[in-house]
């Protein structure tokens, strides 16, 4: 199967709040969590911002339909979230490949969401990978979080992509992995999805 991998624009907007609101944490099942799901709500508004001034989102599509996103944003663009406030206070304790993390250096990649029925294939390296590509040359250091009881994204992003777990933390009653990545390293795609 192939499907278009591009970032997107303002036009696109319909489709992934659609996506987002099928899994995003306050609106998925019980049952449906451990397939994974996303914890940050985004208005419309806020993506418009996303796409026109950070060129944050890549998109995978099956012909029009959204099947998938990948958001990454400076620290400037996230600093409206009190979660990511509670992060960026703490980039003076981040160490990551020898390199002090700041808000210069770093950003913050995810969420990352895939519909279901697209899962366990080339989607997910695809996006990370295009999503990669388009902030490596403002930003060395990728970092992003994962809800230690997501036990799917944190398969994907380890296990998968090769994100490495830097240290763990503690919000809202929550705990949470952080994760990095080298920018510059290629993401590494099976051939069997090149």
């Amino acid at each position: 199967m192939q499907y278009t991998y591009r970032n997107a624009t303002t036009e696109d907007i319909y489709g992934i709040l659609v996506l987002q609101e099928k899994y995003h944490v306050s609106k998925i099942s019980t049952q449906d969590k451990p397939d994974g799901f996303v914890t940050t709500m985004i208005t419309e508004e806020q993506f418009t911002r996303l796409i026109e001034d950070e060129n944050g989102v890549a998109l995978a599509l099956d012909g029009d339909k959204v099947i998938g996103y990948a958001l990454a944003a400076s620290w400037q663009y996230w600093s409206e979230w009190p979660f990511f406030r509670h992060m960026i206070k703490d980039l003076p304790n981040v160490q990551y490949k020898g390199q002090q993390a700041d808000m210069e250096n770093s950003y913050q990649y995810g969420p990352i969401c895939i519909d279901k029925p697209y899962r366990n294939g080339e989607v997910l390296y695809h996006l990370f990978e295009l999503s990669r590509e388009t902030m490596a040359p403002r930003f060395p250091i990728l970092l992003t979080f994962i809800n230690q009881i997501n036990g799917r994204s944190k398969k994907a992003h380890v296990d998968k992509l090769g994100l490495d777990i830097i240290e763990t933390f503690d919000y809202n009653d929550n705990h949470y992995f952080e994760l990095g990545y080298d920018t510059s390293a290629k993401t590494k795609i099976p051939t069997e999805y090149q």
